[in-house]
Order: C-alpha cells, then sequence, then structure tokens
C-alpha cells in the first residue's frame, strides 16, 4: 500500500482576474476550490490512475471537514487525524496578468497529535511506501521526516521524499527510494547556479552518494533527468503542450512514476510515466486524469 503524508492541507481557492486591480474591487472570471496539499495531490493523481493508497494528515474545522469530504470525493481512502482546536487554512492562488499566492498559516500540531501519527505510522510493513512531501507547519519539530524514517526504518518500507533545503539533505541517510528535486532546487541545495545537464547530472549524482536510491529531478518545459540506483542516466524532453497550471505537476510526477514503477517494478517506466503525469497536469486546470495522462504516455 502506499501511504502519502499531507502535514498541513488545505482548500486551494483558485481565481482569475482578467486585469486585476490591487485597492480595487475585482470581479472573478473564473473560481474553482480544491482540496490541496502535495501529499493529498499524490494521492489524488494515483487514485486517476487506478493505484489504491491511503491519505494521511492533519485537518481541523469545517475547512478540515471540507479538505476531506472533498478528498473522498475524488475517490480517495483517508485516515486524517481530527485536531481538536483551529481550522484548516484556505490558500488563495490568484491567476492574472501575474500570479499571485496567499497561504494561510494552518492549526496548531501538538506532542499528543504528532504521537497519534506516530502511532498509525508503525503499522506499515515491508513492501509498503510512504510519501513525504512538502514543507514543515512552524508548530511541528523541523527534523519531523528524520523522526519518521528513523522510526520506520526497521520497518523496511519505501520513502518517497519531495522536499527542499536541508529537510531534504538531513534525510539522505536513512536512503530514501525516490527524491524529486527539480533544477533550481538542486542548485539550491549546493548553493550553485545549475546552467546544463552536465550540472545537473553531476550533483544529482551528489545525492546518490549522499544516500539516495534514485533521483528524479525535473526541468519545468525542459522535461526531466532520471538517475537509477545503477548509476544509469535517463533523459526525456517535456510532451508539447500549453500550460495552463503548475500547482501539482511536480506531485503528479511522483504520482505517475509509482503508479509506472509498480507494474512491473521498472524503473524507466515509472520515470516515463512521471514525465507524462506530470506534463498531463500541467496542461491541465486541475491533476491530471488517465485519459489525459496515458494520451502523452506515446510521445515520452
Amino acid at each position: 500500500m502506499i501511504y502519502t503524508i499531507t502535514f498541513n492541507p488545505a482548500l486551494d481557492y483558485i481565481v482569475k482576474v482578467e486585469d486585476f486591480n490591487l485597492g480595487s474591487v475585482n470581479r472573478t472570471s473564473y473560481e474553482e476550490i480544491y482540496p490541496g496539499g502535495k501529499g493529498i495531490n499524490v494521492s489524488i493523481v494515483l487514485r486517476n490512475l487506478g493505484v489504491p493508497n491511503m491519505a494521511l494528515g492533519y485537518i481541523a474545522g469545517f475547512t478540515g471537514d471540507e479538505i476531506e469530504r472533498r478528498v473522498k470525493d475524488f475517490g480517495c481512502n483517508t485516515d486524517f487525524i481530527h485536531l481538536n482546536e483551529g481550522m484548516s487554512r484556505i490558500n488563495v492562488k490568484l491567476k492574472s496578468k501575474k500570479e499571485s499566492e496567499i497561504n494561510g498559516r494552518g492549526p496548531d500540531i501538538n506532542k499528543e497529535d504528532l504521537d497519534l501519527l506516530y502511532s498509525k505510522l508503525e503499522s506499515l510493513k515491508e513492501g509498503d511506501i510512504l510519501v513525504l512531501a512538502g514543507s514543515i507547519p512552524v508548530t511541528l519539530p523541523k527534523d519531523i521526516y528524520e523522526n519518521i524514517m528513523e522510526r520506520l526504518e526497521k520497518n523496511n518500507i519505501k520513502f518517497i521524499v519531495d522536499a527542499t533545503g536541508k529537510l531534504l539533505l538531513n534525510v539522505l541517510k536513512y536512503k530514501p527510494f525516490l527524491i524529486k528535486p527539480n533544477h533550481h532546487e538542486l542548485g539550491d541545495l549546493f548553493n550553485v547556479e545549475i546552467k546544463n545537464e552536465e550540472e545537473i547530472i553531476y550533483y544529482g549524482n551528489k545525492l546518490r552518494e549522499m544516500g539516495a536510491e534514485n533521483v528524479l529531478i525535473s526541468m519545468a518545459g525542459e522535461g526531466a533527468i532520471f538517475i537509477s540506483s545503477n548509476g544509469k542516466v535517463i533523459k526525456s524532453k517535456a510532451p508539447k503542450g500549453v500550460v495552463k497550471n503548475s500547482v501539482g505537476a511536480g506531485d503528479s510526477m511522483v504520482a505517475g512514476f509509482l503508479a509506472g514503477y509498480l507494474k512491473n517494478l521498472s524503473l524507466e517506466e515509472g520515470f516515463k510515466m512521471g514525465v507524462a503525469t506530470g506534463s498531463a497536469s500541467a496542461f491541465s486546470n486541475g491533476l491530471a486524469t488517465k485519459e489525459e495522462i496515458y494520451s502523452l504516455l506515446e510521445e515520452i
């Protein structure tokens, strides 16, 4: 079973204003609400591809109830922890001539809440996959990913980590099965500006030397590069299409990789499906459907 964790899920309120005027009353030409959070996005896209999974995390208040309802409406299984105080956040994503975002803070998570999550995770067993994706709420310890991986190391599960900075670097010692930085994040990890594919491969291999088994580096419209556990490098250009929405494309790539990999335990199939799935989400207004993904898979 695949499990995803979203520590600070949200309702993403996406609005389009043709010509946003700061300080004035503006009218929307389009609006939509989605359940948000990197782990939730992975769960939804996996479900779209017919891959069973369980979404874990924390929710609170009426917004939390709505997040859970909407995630279930996508057909996902959930086992969220309901917090007694506060409310899950609402993130406003404004699309106009320039895109802007206002992200909420979210509820406080205390030690008892954290212990509840640890208890749930103890049931994971060999063969299970745990996806750790996204930033950490300010009320949680900054080494929460490390704590989880250390606790579950004995369970012999596979970890997928999609995070940035020290959050990612500090978990490499636990040998995650897959990490997925984009090329900008890869440069930030080593305080360099990456200028070409050779440098991407060089620094991607450094992450393998530091403990990551497989490294998937997304390059937006330029495609992606995959460095496998045996050192093999695979490249793919992105399929052609019009980018409508970049939100969730990276999460979709993670979900696509897992769906492709689990078919025949093939890393190459996982990479191809990951590129197709990330692109399909970028080319759609929401997260990619199975039909959209498979229509692009032939181009990879």
